[in-house]
């Protein structure tokens, strides 16, 4: 008689060390960084201004508002710009997507790239709630719910690439907010590890909805739901519900198998504070960040051709020089078919400010795109990779994000190439891009509010002491609609 000896062991293993890692950062590391204090206030502005601005436009509103229309729940999360008064959960979800909505946001580039300030949909949420409900939580609690969230996200992007196995960025962004709001919400180490692996197993969003020929608006609202999600994997956890610690590492059922080709994830720096330090700001453009540069080159051109007595009828062909990241995720071919189509092609937002010298959030609308002069300029560019751009794009102590773009003309003239490798919202930059963010936030707040109340806000979050210090609700009692 035989036996065997081949089930699966029952013994629950310790938490993976990934885990682990990330529930140790969030409980026990104190965030020292003057600089990464103040990058992350400006971070904090920027994104709600960012959130702002979305709503203008009407796809976005459709798409917020409590499940069931009319719903107000006490003590609820407020909505900046918005009278809702919602759950965390689904509050988490609004933020995060009017955050995320136009593209307009903080952004990191690595191996993955990504948006860490899309967490604040997740921390201002949990946080205004609890404020409401009485908790003495203060912008400063915030600002460094924020690093963090930075850091676990970035930490994770350095060195792993989710695009490449198909998967989008914003698991990371599920994953970094589980982490953060589990500790604003109570929980201790252990039950952190155990929410941030219920992240890790929930289902992961496909990039089908960046890419062509599906492109469409779900990658606007994908970081609310990312953020949504977290907040409700923490609060169940709360509620009692178990981790699953070998998550990641589980033979044929753990992510690395299932879903990352069975390579366990690599790390560049332990956690810290580098993110926040080194987020590019997208400041200037509402562009996909990897043609940020090539957009600003753009507009130098124009102005040359200007000076030239020239307009883009006279264009023969435009190549842009770029970095291999570039090339796989925004060079697109063909009609584009909405909003989020075009803000994602870098020959659409290269085309429209050589044409129109502005690219602004409404230059992706279907009645801006309906000028023929954009794709007939579109079919004469072409991008070619820059080999040292992409090595310089992944060099810790650089991070650039190069383009360079030169002009022929139908007469055979050569425009001198234009070449840029840092944004204006890049760390190199930082001083010349701050007034330049603070303006593009009394922009954005101006469409919503009189010049009195503008003051107010203004004069609340540009002393860094006094907006340290002040509570979360009144800080989003600042942005709320009566």
């Amino acid at each position: 008689m035989s036996s065997s000896h081949g089930g699966e062991s029952t013994l629950r293993p310790e938490p993976d060390k990934v885990l682990q890692d990330i529930a140790d950062y969030v409980h026990n590391y104190k965030v020292e960084s003057e600089l990464a204090f103040e990058t992350a206030r400006l971070c904090l502005i920027d994104t709600v201004g960012c959130g702002l601005e979305a709503l203008r436009f009407p796809d976005c509103t459709a798409q917020l508002g409590p499940v069931v229309e009319g719903t107000i729940v006490p003590n609820g999360t407020r909505v900046p710009g918005t009278n809702y008064q919602l759950d965390p959960v689904r509050g988490a979800f609004n933020i995060g997507a009017t955050i995320r909505w136009l593209d307009f946001n903080d952004c990191f580039l690595a191996a993955e790239w990504g948006h860490p300030s899309d967490n604040l949909g997740a921390i201002l949420a949990v946080a205004d709630h609890l404020a409401r409900q009485g908790q003495p939580l203060a912008v400063r609690d915030i600002l460094e719910a924020m690093i963090k969230a930075h850091e676990i996200q970035g930490g994770l992007a350095l060195l792993n690439s989710f695009n490449r196995v198909g998967l989008d960025h914003v698991v990371l962004v599920k994953v970094a907010s589980t982490a953060v709001v589990s500790k604003l919400l109570g929980l201790n180490r252990d039950q952190t590890v155990d929410a941030v692996s219920q992240a890790w197993v929930d289902g992961q969003s496909l990039r089908t909805y960046r890419h062509a020929p599906n492109t469409g608006p779900r990658k606007a609202w994908a970081a609310g739901d990312a953020c949504s999600r977290a907040v409700n994997l923490a609060l169940m956890v709360k509620r009692g519900e178990k981790g699953l610690p070998s998550v990641l590492t589980a033979k044929t059922w753990g992510f690395y198998d299932v879903l990352f080709k069975g390579k366990p994830f690599e790390f560049q720096i332990p956690y810290g504070s580098y993110i926040m330090e080194n987020v590019l700001f997208k400041i200037s453009f509402p562009a996909e960040f990897h043609a940020q540069t090539a957009v600003e080159a753009a507009h130098i051109l124009h102005n040359k051709l200007k000076e030239l007595g020239k307009s883009t009828d006279d264009i023969k062909s435009v190549r842009i020089r770029t970095q291999d990241a570039a090339i796989r995720i925004i060079d697109k071919q063909g009609p584009l078919d909405n909003f989020a189509d075009r803000d994602h092609a870098i020959n659409y937002m290269v085309a429209y400010p050589l044409i129109f010298g502005e690219l602004t959030s409404e230059s992706y609308t279907d009645a801006s795109a309906a000028d023929p002069r954009i794709d007939a300029l579109r079919a004469k560019i072409y991008c070619v990779e820059e080999k040292r751009f992409s090595v310089e794009y992944h060099d810790p102590a650089k991070r650039s994000i190069g383009n360079a773009l030169l002009v022929t003309l139908n007469d055979g003239t050569v425009l001198d190439e234009v070449e840029i490798e840092y944004p204006v919202g890049h760390k190199r930059r930082r001083a010349e891009g701050t007034p330049l963010l603070i303006n593009k936030f009394k922009r954005h707040i101006s469409y919503h509010f009189d010049e009195a109340h503008q003051a107010k806000i203004l004069e609340a979050v540009s002393d860094a002491a006094s907006l340290s210090k002040l509570p979360v609700d009144k800080f989003t009692d600042l942005f709320v609609k009566a």
